[in-house]
């Protein structure tokens, strides 16, 4: 047997600051040593949304604090890790550059390998700190600035089958979240307070639901519940009718484009056998794992999430990526900058549209 990695991983790609030791273990899993995540909602609550300025500042003030606490918490010292991962895109760039550079001047002084995460590697790779998993898997990344689904045909190799072709899906729970003042963040906000209304109280729209493919659209919904907003003046059972509506559309059009999108990658690969990693912030709501668990049984598939405290941002998965990309050579030099926008799969089309984030 080969010796066990260990990694140091750094995120700062938008409002969470956090650091990570993990390593390899024989189950081929992760053993995770250490996980610190510093949340900002504090610092963004009054805004009803992330100020890049203000998370920016706030990484710079905590950075060193969470990457030293991370290294005593693991009782591994900079001298005994195998390499440094930290996210270089998609995000922020004003965030994205603290934990980038601080991770590459990390690894430059010690002599230790560098790796710059796509944080969207990160998601697809999650489940894998706890469970194993083979390829290819069908990825559901639903979280604040991306919705797309993947085949994960490996390390490095991503084919998109669909994506959102304006709003992301957490994007539209924190807008409607901020629209109903029902607080921040949106998502388990609207989620919260949905189970205190009626779902069917509201018919809102479902954009493009049934137009081939499974490419999403939320800004029309987002728009719809702006407009039955304002004619609620402030009534917290018509807000909690809403939230419920709301969350119930979600729900929708994700049942009907999961659907879509299994048929794809049972078709693409051949594989009767479909696993699907549902991953990012909003696979934290629980509505919508109970939604995609009953479509799971009516069409015969199995659905795998990672725990809730790899769902958000952290840095246990952008280690567990630079462990994955270190075990194939897929090195970076520390020339390597951030990336706002940084696609898994760079032959998809950009689908271009309002608040859509790549």
């Amino acid at each position: 047997m080969g010796k066990k990695i260990t990694f140091l991983g750094i995120e700062t790609s938008c409002d969470e600051t956090a650091a990570s030791v993990i390593k390899e273990n024989e189950k081929g899993t992760a053993d995770i040593l250490s996980n610190i995540v510093s949340s900002q909602i504090e610092q963004h609550k009054k805004f009803g949304g992330v100020v890049p300025e203000l998370a920016a500042r706030a990484h710079l003030e905590n950075i060193e604090f969470i990457i030293e606490r991370a290294l005593k918490e693991s009782k591994i010292s900079i001298k005994e890790i195998d390499g440094v991962a930290a996210t270089a895109g998609p995000g922020l760039i004003v965030c994205l550059t603290i934990g980038l550079n601080i991770g590459k001047a990390i690894a430059a002084f010690s002599n230790k390998p560098f790796i710059g995460v796509n944080h969207l590697e990160g998601h697809a790779l999650s489940p894998g700190l706890e469970n194993k998993i083979e390829f290819p898997y069908l990825l559901l990344l639903i979280s604040g600035g991306h919705t797309q689904y993947l085949i994960v045909k490996d390390v490095n190799h991503y084919e998109q089958l669909g994506t959102t072709i304006d709003d992301a899906l957490g994007e539209a729970f924190d807008k409607t979240a901020k629209m109903l003042d029902l607080g921040y963040p949106g998502g388990p906000a609207v989620e919260k307070f949905a189970k205190l209304g009626d779902a069917n109280y509201f018919k809102l729209p479902e954009p493009i639901i049934n137009r081939a493919g499974c490419n999403l659209s939320f800004a029309g919904l987002k728009t719809a519940v702006l407009r039955e907003s304002k004619k609620i003046n402030g009534e917290n059972k018509l807000k909690y009718n809403l939230a419920a509506s709301f969350q119930k559309t979600i729900n929708k059009i994700l049942y009907k484009k999961t659907k879509v999108a299994v048929d794809m990658f049972r078709k693409k690969t051949k594989k009767e056998n479909c696993k699907l990693i549902v991953a990012g912030g909003v696979a934290a709501n629980e509505t919508i794992r109970n939604n995609l668990y009953s479509l799971s049984k009516e069409i015969g598939f199995k659905t795998v999430y990672p725990d809730l405290k790899f769902c958000g941002d952290n840095a246990a998965m952008i280690a567990w990526a630079g462990i994955k990309r270190f075990k194939k050579n897929l090195t970076d030099n520390i020339e390597i900058s951030a990336k706002s926008r940084w696609p898994l799969d760079k032959e998809a089309p950009y689908m271009k549209g309002p608040g859509l984030k790549l």
